[in-house]
C-alpha cells in the first residue's frame, strides 16, 4: 500500500465539492492543504498552525501551484482559532497531529466549534501496528470516545497507506 497519498485519501473517503470550507489543523508544510486546495478549488482551505518555517515552505508551494484559495492561519489548535467562525466550515483535517498534542480534548472540542452539522471530521495519525513513527502512538478507542464527547459520530474507519490510520467523524 505504501506510504499515504493525501489525493487519494481525500477523494476516496470524503464526498467533497468544489465549493467547501475548509480547515487542516497543524498543517506543516501543507501536503494535505495543496491537495485539497486543488480540490476545492472554489472554496477555501485555512491552513493552521503554530510554527512559521513550515508554513513558509507551505507558501511558496502553494505559489508554485498557483493555488490562491489558501489561508494561513497561525494559531495554537489546542486553544479557540479566532479567525475561524462557530459552524462555519464543511470540513477539518487533523493529521499526524494528535500524538503530539498535550490536550487532544480540546483540538476535537475546537473542529466541533468550527464545524457546521454534517460537518466532517478527517483524522489520519500513526498505526499501533508499525514501528514506523513516534514510539507513543494514539489510542484509537480513547480518540473515538473523546470525538464522541465532542459531538461527533463515527462515519468511517480505514488503513491510510501501510503505517496510518483513518477516522472519518461527521459533527451531530
Amino acid at each position: 500500500m505504501g506510504f499515504i497519498n493525501p489525493r487519494k485519501i481525500l477523494s476516496s473517503q470524503l464526498t467533497l465539492n468544489n465549493r467547501m470550507l475548509a480547515a487542516d489543523f497543524g498543517c506543516g508544510s501543507g501536503e494535505w492543504v495543496l491537495a485539497l486546495a486543488e480540490i476545492l478549488e472554489n472554496g477555501k482551505v485555512y491552513a493552521v498552525d503554530l510554527l512559521d518555517e513550515p508554513v513558509s515552505a507551505l507558501k511558496s508551494k502553494a505559489r508554485g501551484r498557483n493555488l490562491k484559495n489558501i489561508e494561513i492561519v497561525k494559531s495554537d489548535v489546542e486553544k479557540t482559532i479566532v479567525r475561524l467562525l462557530a459552524n462555519s466550515l464543511d470540513l477539518v483535517l487533523i493529521t499526524n497531529l494528535l500524538f503530539q498534542v498535550r490536550d487532544k480534548k480540546s483540538v476535537l472540542a475546537e473542529a466541533a466549534r468550527v464545524l457546521k452539522s454534517g460537518g466532517k471530521l478527517l483524522i489520519v495519525d500513526w498505526s499501533e501496528r508499525t514501528d514506523l513513527g513516534p514510539a507513543q502512538k494514539l489510542n484509537y478507542a480513547e480518540i473515538k470516545d473523546m470525538a464522541h464527547d465532542a459531538g461527533f459520530l463515527p462515519d468511517n474507519e480505514f488503513e491510510a497507506g501501510s503505517f496510518h490510520v483513518g477516522l472519518v467523524f461527521a459533527k451531530k
